[in-house]
């Protein structure tokens, strides 16, 4: 799997599907997991939704700083919708 080889899409679109449960086990400390390693290879979409995870605490527990420090790695990317989460 590309996922396996450090392909950053490859884990994040992984990370959804585990964290979705299509077409395998819904379980969102997976996703966490692939969200992260695709987050720290600077993935946009993989630090926005690694900072909900974490602002919600699914599959992780609740952490706000780490949601406020993976917000600010995407909105520094020009995310939109995470500029608008740290303000």
């Amino acid at each position: 799997l590309a996922a396996e080889q450090g392909v950053a899409d490859a884990q994040h679109n992984l990370a959804m599907l585990c964290s979705l449960g299509r077409g395998i086990p819904q379980d969102d400390r997976e996703a966490v997991r692939l969200f992260g390693f695709a987050a720290e290879e600077g993935y946009v979409d993989a630090q926005h939704n690694l900072a909900v995870f974490c602002e919600e605490g699914r599959g992780i527990p609740q952490d706000i700083g780490e949601a406020a420090r993976y917000y600010r790695l995407a909105a520094d990317q020009g995310l939109a919708s995470a500029e608008w989460f740290i303000g």
